[in-house]
């Protein structure tokens, strides 16, 4: 039997083939592209109502004689194990690389606990009572 004898078991249409490809879905890569899209403003919205839920940060006088960090908007669009878009998600995060050691650096705080140390401190209440 020759090889270029054998049978083809199926065809798909191209634009099948692209969304299985993952190459359908293109990720804004600055604020200026989402504007025209709803989905991207929605995914900031959502954002933005959680930092605010959380009580993540809050709004306050602009101090005159410190450096202020910036913040940027990260986009991803998520999709299921199929390739099919899940959801849009937009995330706010700070430009920590623009702080300056010894000026800003060591000034710094973010409390967040690791899981696996929360649930040392709850096993050791248990355990003291």
């Amino acid at each position: 039997m020759d090889i270029d004898d054998m049978s083809v078991r199926g065809t798909r249409l191209l634009d099948e083939i692209y969304k299985r490809a993952h190459v359908a879905i293109v990720e804004p890569s600055s604020f200026e592209e989402t504007e025209a899209d709803e989905g991207w403003k929605q995914a900031m919205v959502k954002e933005i109502n959680m930092i605010q839920k959380n009580q993540t940060w809050e709004l306050v006088e602009r101090p005159a004689n410190r450096n202020i960090i910036g913040v940027k908007w990260v986009y991803r669009a998520k999709q299921n194990a199929d390739g099919n878009l899940n959801k849009l998600k937009a995330k706010l995060v700070v430009k920590g690389f623009s702080q300056r050691y010894g000026l800003d650096y060591m000034e710094t705080f973010a409390p967040v606990a690791r899981l696996d140390t929360v649930k040392l401190l709850v096993a050791l209440v248990a355990q003291k009572q």
